[in-house]
């Protein structure tokens, strides 16, 4: 493969992994539009790919999860110039310049009466909101692998524990044992 195909290819990995659209990421790695969506699948099918997208994401490749933050991402802090340049156009663009622009903030479009064009964004509030529920999880379940690895075990241990440790106490209640141990020191 020729070096060049194999930057293209990679910078379309690499943006594949951080907006999980094909077409769209074959686009911003520099393919023509019109030929962006069947660039994209060939370069999905493709081995090398494959394994550069599991290097970009540290394990599989493109987690859920990774594909969402970065939408969200994209939500809350990207930018609607194309957008805004779409409703202020005295006229809509041709079909190839419409595809190479940027309408990710863009939720929906019409055409009004007039012929004029309203362009419905994206709540960039909520995505926040969003992002910031994402953030409080993945803190909290650091927190919790933390104290679990402080304790000397993973969480896959702490939950197989916590139900041999539940089998045992209803074992004790059905047959009839006291499940709090009498202290030591009180008077009889």
């Amino acid at each position: 493969m020729a070096k060049q195909d194999t930057s293209g290819r990679r910078a379309f990995c690499r943006w594949f992994a951080s907006l999980g659209n094909p077409a769209e990421a074959a686009m911003r790695a520099g393919f023509p539009p019109d030929t962006a969506a069947d660039t994209a699948m060939r370069l999905l099918t493709q081995s090398a790919s494959r394994q550069y997208l599991a290097e970009l994401s540290g394990s599989s490749p493109v987690p859920l999860r990774q594909l969402v933050l970065a939408g969200l991402t994209r939500l809350a802090f990207g930018q609607a110039n194309d957008a805004a340049r779409l409703v202020f156009a005295g006229e809509l663009p041709d079909a190839g310049t419409l595809a190479q622009l940027d309408l990710f903030q863009v939720s929906e479009l019409r055409r009004d009466k007039n012929g004029g064009v309203e362009v419905r964004l994206f709540d960039r509030q909520r995505a926040l909101e969003k992002l910031l529920e994402c953030a409080s999880d993945t803190d909290a379940q650091t927190a919790a692998e933390r104290l679990l690895s402080a304790f000397g075990c993973s969480g896959r241990e702490a939950d197989d524990e916590a139900v041999n440790d539940a089998g045992e106490v209803l074992g004790q209640a059905e047959d009839g044992a006291a499940l709090v141990a009498p202290e030591k020191d009180a008077p009889a």
